[in-house]
């Protein structure tokens, strides 16, 4: 088993494979803008190799860039077909050369995914796992009914909810955890169960709402990775967060791994961006939402009346009650706007970035 990590030579490494190809390239595409990787299936075209490409019917707002590659795909001469419209999105990413050698993706074949974000993928000549693969890519090419085979794949919407919180539940240690969007009720129960249980629970990522016991932060980079590593032994890759949309109306894949230098590597990796990020937070510099919240809170408290009347009135009702206290009105004011002004900024901010991860999770 071989790592991915990305910002990195995912399409080197894609584009390698295909050009050693001999007898067949199957491959699930969801979004993709890679010319290299194209190029490189037409050529195995050329060379005589078998090349099917299973596409996405829908993705948020890139349909006409989709249908636009099935039509380039079949002119250079590769078997094209388009999933089904039964589930929400068909959002896997994988890659299979010579029903022998599997590409598990947690990126799209995309300039963005692959050079600008953090992510990984799997490369596994493992038998059993390239072969429920297959399995998995004919069903879906097919449009019929997929039968996993049992701790195989995590496929969703079929295993995926049973094999994650199973995955969670068995942490005894610790949970590194990167992850776009965490918003699942039930999941996030499972890890603050385990942050009671004593279990350091770490999230990279963006958390919906704040979860007892466990450290989230947003990574300094674009994030386009679902990984989970649990007790530094045991690891899980793939396209779904856990987010109910996710685990139960899509078609989502990943795998659940022990190999030992390959989950090593990705923990190192989640340890190095993990200090990066605290790193960053002590010499934190203002981000967009940041500025434009700053912005915000300046101009509704220029447009705050003078608060000195009303100070003045809850002052003689404060001395009413306790006697003769020495409160100085000026300063007073002064505190009151700066808390409102701290308070319109933190409302701003939080609302910008609510609508970037809502907008996100849209586009996946």
């Amino acid at each position: 088993m071989r790592l991915l990590i990305q910002p990195g030579d995912g399409v080197r490494s894609l584009v390698k494979s295909i050009s050693g190809a001999k007898k067949s390239v199957e491959i699930v595409i969801f979004r993709f803008d890679e010319r290299e990787v194209e190029q490189a299936l037409a050529n195995a075209v050329s060379r005589g190799v078998a090349v099917s490409a299973l596409i996405a019917s829908t993705n948020s707002a890139g349909e006409e860039n989709l249908r636009k590659l099935e039509l380039r795909l079949l002119a250079a001469g590769v078997t094209v077909s388009r999933t089904a419209d039964d589930l929400v999105r068909y959002h896997g990413k994988l890659m299979i050369v010579d029903r022998s050698e599997l590409y598990l993706l947690a990126f799209n074949l995309t300039h963005a995914d692959i050079d600008r974000s953090r992510s990984f993928g799997l490369i596994t000549k493992g038998r059993d796992v390239v072969q429920e693969a297959v399995r998995l890519f004919e069903a879906d090419t097919k449009r019929i009914a997929y039968e996993p085979a049992p701790r195989k794949l995590v496929v969703s919407p079929i295993n995926a909810r049973k094999e994650l919180a199973a995955f969670i539940r068995g942490a005894k240690r610790s949970l590194a955890i990167y992850d776009p969007q965490v918003s699942d009720p039930a999941m996030s129960r499972l890890l603050e169960e385990r942050a009671k249980a004593g279990v350091q629970v770490r999230i990279i990522g963006r958390v919906a709402s704040r979860i007892p016991g466990v450290t989230s932060h947003k990574l300094h980079i674009r994030l386009h990775t679902r990984t989970i590593v649990r007790d530094g032994l045991t690891a899980f890759l793939g396209s779904q967060s856990l987010r109910e949309a996710e685990l139960d109306a899509r078609r989502e894949v990943g795998l659940i791994f022990r190999d030992v230098k390959t989950v090593s590597q990705v923990l190192r990796t989640f340890e190095s961006d993990w200090a990066q990020i605290e790193k960053e937070q002590v010499q934190e510099t203002p981000d967009a939402a940041t500025k434009l919240a700053s912005k915000v809170a300046k101009a509704v408290t220029r447009e705050i009346p003078e608060v000195a009347p009303i100070l003045s009135g809850a002052v003689q009702e404060v001395a009413a009650d306790i006697g003769e206290v020495d409160l100085p009105v000026a300063k007073m004011e002064e505190v009151v706007k700066g808390a409102v002004k701290q308070a319109v900024k933190e409302a701003v901010k939080d609302a910008v970035e609510e609508a970037l991860e809502k907008a996100a999770a849209r586009a996946e």
